[in-house]
């Protein structure tokens, strides 16, 4: 090798080292970025020409990048943050109608003024959802769409079931009677208050009366109450022996809300069993009902409260009346080589030739991870191997300047013998 290969040796180590460091301090930089994943230098000899005294050549620097490494997750305290535990990407777009998918494991979302879920400008994408979670429209790419949680709206439900668990007492005198209110709802959601009145006719007999409803919000009548009175007879053990009519309802008809007319099953337990109505001593000068759990089917419109996401990608609003729907399902992107994805500015990567396409998985099927609602994937920067690649970058540099100034003086040397 002659002094011009070895300054040629010299310049490219010097350049490489430099490239090194250059990696170092951006992995540095980014020790505290969502989903960063570090970078590393790998380093390459080069042969410019070779003969038996030795060869000429040096060293080239490439950038290799670790996209599949795992970062550390840890809890957030928002609900729309999210992390992914294994392989695979969300899918991301800058414009709200997904033209353009790229992909991220940065999951720092937020919903902004408009109901979406963005992060730094992007949009992540899902596939829309029915009532039962169930995506419809295809599992496609193309199918993709911006999350937009103001799209869904709550809905109602007419009650037309209610379930009713109550001890009446049995040391009640005969002619006694006892008041409880039932909560329905019409099939436009309003919501309004049965009284319910419970009267001991004979030992063991009781018969329940129900009035006409009135509105919860301002206790004006709000419909007609069109049920006969039911008959209840219990054992001699205290359960449920028989009622009259044994199929018992609640129908209320003339809504003033403009709601349809309303058949609402009554279950007042399974005779002979102790899962609804019992009849047992109150022990008491004053005997009551008690025990009474009344639960009904009907819901009132509601307001959205939050929106969580689930392990499995859905993303489920929820509601004050007490409502939760499922309204998309996040997919998860995988591709063959993720390491020749092209980084981005924001953690969002593209798709190359190297790469290879994505393919939209469910969240932990088929290879994908797990989605994590709740928590963010940390920065994969080491700082003490990054201090220890900065360290033998700067020697290697060092020892490269070194090369360049023997030489040098080597050539001042060679040039001043011929003087």
């Amino acid at each position: 090798m002659s002094l011009t290969g070895a300054l040629n040796s010299a310049v490219s180590s010097l350049y490489a080292q430099s490239q090194a460091l250059a990696t170092v301090a951006d992995n540095l930089a980014n020790s505290g970025t969502t989903a960063y994943k570090a970078n590393s230098t790998s380093f390459e000899s080069l042969v410019a020409s070779a003969s038996s005294s030795g060869s000429s050549g040096g060293v080239s620097a490439t950038t290799r990048a670790n996209n599949t490494a795992q970062g550390l997750l840890v809890s957030s305290s928002s609900d729309t943050s999210l992390a992914i535990d294994g392989s695979g990407y969300f899918v991301v777009s800058s414009d709200i109608d997904g033209s353009d998918a790229n992909y991220t494991r940065n999951g720092e979302f937020s919903v902004d003024s408009d109901g979406y879920l963005v992060n730094n400008g992007n949009y992540l994408l899902g596939w829309e959802t029915d009532a039962d979670g169930n995506v419809i429209g295809g599992t496609s790419e193309t199918s993709l769409v911006a999350i937009d949680t103001d799209a869904i709206q709550s809905s109602v439900g007419a009650t037309t079931e209610i379930d009713i668990q109550a001890n009446l007492p049995a040391d009640a005198e005969i002619g006694s009677t006892y008041e409880t209110t039932l909560e329905v709802y019409d099939s436009l959601g309003s919501g309004s208050t049965v009284t319910a009145t419970w009267e001991k006719t004979a030992e063991n007999t009781w018969e329940l009366s129900l009035a006409d409803p009135v509105l919860s919000s301002t206790g004006v009548a709000s419909g007609t109450t069109s049920s006969d009175p039911i008959e209840i007879t219990f054992n001699s053990d205290g359960t449920l022996a028989s009622t009259n009519p044994a199929a018992a309802e609640l129908t209320i008809s003339g809504w003033t809300t403009g709601a349809a007319a309303s058949t609402i099953s009554l279950s007042l337990g399974t005779t002979g069993k102790t899962d609804g109505l019992t009849q047992y001593a109150s022990d008491s000068s004053t005997p009551s009902i008690t025990g009474q759990t009344v639960t009904q089917n009907g819901i009132a419109y509601g307001n959205l409260t939050g929106i969580e996401i689930s392990d499995n990608g859905s993303v489920i609003a929820n509601f004050d009346n007490g409502e939760a729907q499922t309204i998309y399902k996040i997919p998860i992107a995988t591709f063959a080589n993720a390491n020749g994805l092209t980084e981005m500015s924001n953690g969002v990567y593209a798709r190359s030739t190297t790469s290879g396409s994505s393919v939209l998985q469910f969240a932990g099927a088929g290879g994908a991870g797990e989605i994590n609602g709740g928590w963010l994937e940390s920065s994969t920067t080491d700082t003490s191997n990054e201090f220890s690649s900065m360290l033998a970058a700067q020697q290697a540099y060092s020892a490269s300047s070194q090369i360049m100034s023997t030489a040098s003086d080597m050539f001042d040397t060679l040039i001043n013998s011929v003087r």
